[in-house]
């Protein structure tokens, strides 16, 4: 039986799919600030920052994708049950309540809400826009078909092309010459591996142990089935 050959819109759903789920506030925060303190140093800085924060996520899906695990779970198995287990436990808990939802809400607010209110009214506010932003979370997930849809083909064109408006204006207009900007104590001597720590930051690693198995599925539905060439 001959392998499906994707058409070049699909290749593009994909992308942008991949792009919807994993560009979140961690994405949008720590590159910036280690923009910032890497100053001159930032191409190396930042080719570090690439291996852990998008090279290492990237991995993860093809692992899914070549073991045929069906989620964190199922690959984790692959070391013993005790572990699948612990590590699922944990990973859920470090890309849920514990760690990275939170700062979904906050970046938000701290950006859209915060600088248009009275700092006084710091602490309720966020606690009402909080509740206010997961109750249409869950709302607008209870489909996940649904979701992979608005997320992969409306809501990341808006995003990309805004996100382009912010970098094109930034090229044309910076706010001063990078080979100027003296880098910080730590990036002076090991920017590249400040970088390489810094992208673990995202946690991207581990939001795509937990969902990279959505990503195949969305490449099975386009019909692909062999394992290396969702790979």
């Amino acid at each position: 039986m001959r392998e499906k050959k994707l058409a070049f819109t699909d290749y593009i759903f994909i992308g942008t799919l991949l792009f919807g789920m994993l560009f979140g506030a961690g994405n949008l925060i720590f590159p910036v600030h280690l923009g910032q303190l890497a100053g001159k140093h930032v191409n190396l800085a930042s080719l570090g920052f690439m291996i852990t924060g998008v090279g290492l996520p990237f991995l993860a899906i093809i692992a899914l994708a070549l073991s045929k695990s069906q989620g964190v779970y199922d690959l984790a198995q692959n070391v013993g049950d005790k572990f699948a287990w612990i590590f699922t436990a944990v990973l859920y808990l470090t890309i849920g309540p514990i760690f990275a939802l939170p700062r979904t809400a906050t970046v938000s607010f701290e950006v859209g809400i915060l600088p248009n209110i009275d700092p006084a009214q710091r602490s309720w506010m966020l606690a009402v826009f909080s509740g206010i932003f997961f109750l249409l979370v869950w709302y607008f997930s209870r489909k996940p078909s649904g979701v992979m849809v608005v997320i992969g083909k409306i809501l990341t064109p808006l995003f990309l092309m805004v996100l382009g408006l912010l970098l094109a204006m930034a090229l044309i207009f910076p706010l001063g010459k990078v080979a100027e900007i003296a880098p910080q104590a730590s990036y002076r001597s090991g920017a590249f591996l400040q970088g390489f720590t810094q992208g673990y930051n995202t946690m991207d690693v581990l939001a795509c142990l937990a969902f990279g198995v959505v990503i195949n599925d969305a490449v099975r539905n386009l019909g692909v089935k062999k394992e290396t060439q969702i790979a």
